[in-house]
This record gives C-alpha cells, structure tokens and sequence, in this order.
C-alpha cells in the first residue's frame, strides 16, 4: 500500500513552524518574510520528506496557475531558444512554468493556441507573435489578462514590450557598408505588418538618405515571412535586376542565409561580388562561410526582460507602461568587404553566368564597431508613456 502524500503541516512539523510559515517559506513570491535561516531549515525538512506541492490547491486558493504561456512565431529559428531560456529561469526564480506554444506564423495556429492557453487559466502571456493590429490584443485587453510583448511593439506603445532597437541596428548596418564605398544597396525588408519588419526598413530609407544615397525602389524587396526560403526569393530577384546592387542588406539572417543560397546558384562570392550584412546574430552564424557580418542584440536578455515585465504586471504594479530597447551592436565578420573592383554591380547579365561556389575563404572575424552610446544590452529607451 503506497504512503500518504508529505503534507504541508508534516514540513511545518519537521521544521518546527508554524504551517503558514512554511507555506511563506515554500512560495518563491513570499520566502523573503521569512527569516533565512527559518527558510532554509523549512525548504531542508521538505526536501527530506520528499514534499512536492499540491499546485491543483494552491491554484484553487489563490486564483493563480503560476503558469505563463509563451507563443513563439517559429522555434527552428535559432534565434528563439536563447530567449525562451531567459524567459524560463527569470520565471522559475518566482515560482512559474512556461507554456511553450509554436505558431509556425499561421494565423489560425497561433488563435488555437491562445484559446487553449485561456482555456488553462494562465496568469499572463508573452508574445512574440502578434502583427500589428492583431485582434488578440485587444482580446487580451477585455479578458484582463496581462500581456507583455517580445522582439514585437504594439503600434500606440500602449502593452509592454522589450525590443532591440531596430532602427538603430539597420542604421549602423547601412553606415558600415557605406564606409566600405558600396552606393547601390539593396534591402530584403521583413514583413510588412510585422513591427520588426517594418521598423527595420524605415530604419533602412533613413540610414541611406542620411549617407546621401538614395533608395533604389527597384532594390527593396519584401518577404513573406522571416524564412531562408524567402531570402534565396528575394536575393533572386535582386540579382535579376539591371543595374543591380553591391550589398545587401537583409531584414534578418535567416534571409541573409538564403542571399548566401542565392549567390551560390548565381556563381557569384561573397564578399568578393556581393557583400552581405544581416539582423540577430543568431547562434552558429558566425560558422558559415563567409561568417555572417550582422547586428548583435543579446537574446537571453530579452526573454529576462520580458519575464520580468510581466511578473510586475501580474502583481499588480502601476504606473507608466514600459516599452524597453536593447542597443544594438555591428558584429563585422567576413561577409562585407569593399566595392567590387571597378565599382560595377554584378546584374542580371553576371547574375546568370556560370561560375565558382560562394563557399569562399572564411576570412576573419573583426571586432565590433565603436559602438552605440548605451552599452550593448541595456535598454537604450526604457519608458514611453501610452498615446
């Protein structure tokens, strides 16, 4: 016959307190009422007893589930997982388990997996789904449910949100290829009715007509989704074009990994033909050939950040709604280089000639630029009041 489950007052017992004590002790949101030493003998006598606590009843009594549901747009993009882990352990350290829900960016994926995120009573929701104008934050909003935003901004800064500060990022992006001589640079923009898409490439116009260039209407072009699928599409029809571009400049690098596709199946080197600069600095980049040059912004940092916002919402905290942006930083690999000998795009013409594999020297990787005024990881702007 199996034992009877360790109760809370069997702790207390052991312990020698009080069971609301013990239950303060146990509760990672409550532990500092107690004296520390009480606390450690509480959490020493309930790990020798073997107590695990009833989360069914704890839910019950306090009208909390002390889990916070997370929707991410695509989980094979190596980007996610680092914020996933600072969203974790920031949420751990308070007593909460995540909820993990992939969208795929599918529309109708990402409203089944809010509705059953609602359906088990979550005491709040990370998103770093949602486009602008998304219906569900308004839903959010009438549920009373606490929302923050991730690597996304609500169009009115009126939800909580950390970011890196994209338009920084593209802006020190385009000033590096500038200072390398290119004119002619193209930009794959992000989706559109995504904030991160469409503040990077307003970020992009401003960086060119602050460097005198102008931007070429024929070398932007949009993807549908932040996919390498999408940026072999786009460098595609990029290379098509004649005059063409010297660099690219991509939304992020998974598309800046499908421009490296593309210009293999257009015999053309990187950065030999066509420099490439892309967006995150996601893990591994730097192991392609030529490693990647991007925007570095620190991942972990934000799932932290985020956790951290919505602990504060769900406890009530008033006040100024924050919006927070990280600083971005240029990571100058291999994968930029100057003006190709003569100055001359490569064209639809070179764009179709047979020649060698991209898979050229690895090259060095540089130092990052002098960079930003505000350390690279700390909110660059921390506050905007709603409008």
């Amino acid at each position: 016959m199996a034992d009877p489950p360790v109760t809370l007052k069997d702790v207390a017992a052991r312990a020698r307190v009080h069971p609301a004590t013990a239950s303060r002790a146990l509760n990672p949101e409550t532990r500092l009422l107690v004296r520390e030493d009480t606390a450690a003998r509480v959490l020493e006598a309930a790990a020798e007893l073997g107590y695990r606590p009833n989360t069914v009843a704890r839910s019950l009594r306090t009208r909390r589930s002390h889990s916070i549901g997370v929707l991410i747009p695509d989980l094979n993009n190596p980007l996610f997982p680092p914020i996933v882990r600072g969203i974790e352990d920031r949420l751990a350290a308070a007593g909460y388990v995540a909820l993990i829900g992939n969208t795929d960016g599918d529309a109708d994926r990402e409203r089944m997996l809010f509705e059953q995120m609602r359906a088990r009573h979550v005491d709040g929701l990370v998103l770093a789904t949602v486009h602008l104008g998304d219906p569900l934050l308004a839903e959010s909003a009438r549920a009373d449910l606490p929302v923050v935003l991730m690597n996304r901004l609500a169009e009115d800064y009126s939800l909580p949100s950390v970011s890196v500060d994209n338009e920084r990022g593209i802006r020190m992006a385009v000033a590096h290829l500038a200072q390398l001589g290119h004119t002619r640079i193209a930009h794959i923009a992000g989706p559109q009715e995504v904030s991160t898409g469409l503040a990077r490439y307003r970020g992009f116009i401003a960086a060119m007509e602050a460097h005198g260039l102008r931007p070429d209407p024929d070398l932007i072009v949009t993807a549908r989704a932040f996919s390498i699928e999408e940026g072999l599409r786009c460098a595609q029809q990029l290379l098509g074009r004649d005059p063409g571009c010297t660099a690219m400049s991509a939304g992020n690098d998974m598309l800046a990994v499908g421009c490296y596709a593309a210009l293999d199946e257009a015999g053309l080197r990187c950065p030999r033909d066509m420099s490439v600069v892309g967006f995150n600095d996601m893990p591994f980049i730097d192991r392609l050939r030529p490693p990647l040059t991007t925007i570095r912004f620190p991942h972990y940092q934000v799932g932290t950040e985020a956790a951290q916002l919505l602990l504060e919402r769900i406890a009530g905290h008033t006040g100024p709604v924050k919006v927070l942006f990280l600083a971005p930083e240029l990571v100058v690999r291999g994968s930029t280089g100057p003006v190709p000998a003569g100055g001359e795009p490569p064209g639809a013409a070179a764009a179709g000639t047979p020649g060698q594999p991209t898979a050229g020297p690895a090259g060095t990787p540089g130092q990052p630029t002098a960079g930003p005024a505000v350390p690279p990881g700390q909110p660059a702007a921390a506050i905007h009041e709603p409008r």
